[in-house]
């Protein structure tokens, strides 16, 4: 059990701060929250007696979406239904203008600074278990063949009948583990999850084959009592946490359809065909593979796939790197009649945020524009392209929190180890120094002896050499 006196949480409002963000809550904003009430809309649609669902983190608080499906003559119909914190958040309102400023809840390991005050988030916006709460409801049909059809979006009055989590959905879907306790005391709730279960994969099926890149992402989780490290482990993604991630991307894509059918400008979420293609082509030549000259998402999936294939324990590394290769996603202002410039690894060309209205303000906008389509426009095309350049900043900047954050919590958790060796795979190669990542925990630190020749993607073997958990610095050595 480890000790350590460093103060993590002073060192996460300080990491928040340095890199631009607010992480107190205004005075106007604190007594806009204090004076709110929320009323429930008798004219909305009332769906509260469907069996929805929210699979999430384990210890997540900020309940987004839910889910609930049926089957249909024309397939699998799926409706997502989304937090409407529009409905509780004024726009230009303090609290509004404090989410417009900071844009993205960010997380450290540590402690969470919400973009919107708990009692929303966490609360009177989150659709947590046996609340009755309004919600923006995303339609789809799921067909056999995983292509989407008979779709709408509405409002409506929706309950959470089950809080579940990907990690015990995800072992029993998987057939590792029996069903979580809410799942084993209903029959109909498992029927529920197969059927979604069932819809998901036909969704991942019909993007796979337009390209669509899989990718084995491990985040690092810190078990923290009392504010010290006690254990830091990888959280994997699973089936459950797949059957989220294609509902949500289905939804994304109707949501950014119906804004760009009616002619509304929006804001849209894209990443572009990869800059460094060529390390890509060179990655599969190391591995005894082929890649086209120009970048080709089809094929960079069926490597993937092959490389997933033939050497799964390593194949987690490989992954990362055409992840560091790819490089970050982007907020744009999309207007009526400009060309879509899509979203390189979901192979998706209409693709926007709007899943995530209380941790994302881009999805609150989301929500506004539609809910304004019969009426006028809420921002004009210069406030949404100034919205999208600050999200598109505040996203790089808690992405860098984050990672900060990580080496903090590692290197507090790593301090008794130093001198012991380690599997790594290279991550970066920046001006400020060449980056690895090690398998067991999986955390990065900077080569400080031998990193020359070194680039994304090669592996190597290391030894650490220090700890500093104030500078967030996790040095090693490479073996010869």
């Amino acid at each position: 059990m480890l000790h350590a006196e460093f103060d993590l949480a002073a060192a996460a409002r300080q990491e928040m701060i340095e890199h631009g963000f607010e992480p107190d809550f205004p005075p106007d904003a604190e007594r806009q929250l204090a004076a709110l009430t929320l009323k429930p809309d008798p004219g909305l649609r009332d769906l509260t007696s469907l069996l929805w669902s929210s699979i999430d983190n384990d210890d997540s608080r900020d309940l987004d979406q839910i889910e609930w499906a049926e089957r249909t003559d024309g397939g699998i119909r799926v409706l997502v239904g989304v937090s409407d914190v529009d409905s509780a958040v004024v726009k230009s309102t303090p609290i509004d203008a404090h989410a417009q400023r900071e844009t993205t809840t960010v997380y450290t390991g540590i402690r969470t600074f919400p973009m919107l005050p708990e009692r929303l988030s966490t609360d009177l916006t989150s659709l947590n278990e046996d609340q009755d709460r309004a919600a923006i409801v995303i339609e789809m049909t799921v067909a056999a063949d995983g292509s989407i059809a008979s779709t709408n979006i509405y409002c409506a009055q929706v309950r959470n009948r089950a809080q579940l989590t990907y990690s015990a959905v995800g072992a029993w879907l998987e057939g590792t583990a029996g069903p979580p306790p809410k799942v084993a005391a209903s029959e109909d709730l498992a029927a529920q999850l197969k059927l979604q279960d069932e819809a998901a994969q036909a969704l991942r099926e019909a993007r796979h084959k337009l390209g669509a890149l899989t990718f084995d992402r491990q985040e690092l989780q810190a078990t923290v009592v009392n504010g010290k490290v006690q254990d830091l482990s990888s959280r994997n993604s699973n089936r459950a946490a797949h059957l989220i991630e294609d509902f949500m991307i289905g939804a994304n894509e109707v949501m950014a359809r119906t804004l760009r059918d009616a002619g509304v400008s929006s804001i849209r979420r894209v990443v572009k065909a990869p800059e460094r293609w060529a390390r890509m082509v060179d990655l599969a030549r190391q591995h005894g593979d082929h890649l086209p000259a120009e970048p080709d998402p089809g094929a960079l999936n069926a490597f993937l796939m092959r490389r997933k294939q033939a050497d799964p324990v390593h194949y987690a590394d490989v992954s990362l790197t055409v992840l560091k290769l790819m490089g970050p996603g982007e907020y744009v202002l999309m207007r009526p009649g400009d060309t879509e410039q899509g979203h390189f690894g979901l192979a998706a060309h209409d693709y926007t945020h709007s899943t995530a209205p209380n941790r994302r303000f881009a999805d609150l906008v989301t929500q506004r524009l539609l809910k304004a389509l019969k009426g006028p426009a809420p921002y004009s095309d210069p406030e949404l392209d100034a919205i999208a350049r600050n999200c598109t900043l505040k996203e790089d900047a808690a992405r860098k929190v984050q990672r900060d954050m990580n080496k903090r919590l590692a290197a507090v958790a790593l301090q008794h180890r130093i001198g012991q060796h380690f599997s790594a795979v290279v991550t970066g190669v920046t001006p400020k120094g060449v980056f690895v990542r090690i398998v067991d925990p999986p955390v990065e630190g900077r080569v400080m002896r031998g990193e020359q020749g070194l680039d994304v993607g090669d592996r190597v073997h290391v030894t650490l050499i220090g700890a500093d958990p104030a500078r967030g610095f996790i040095d090693f050595g490479r073996d010869a």
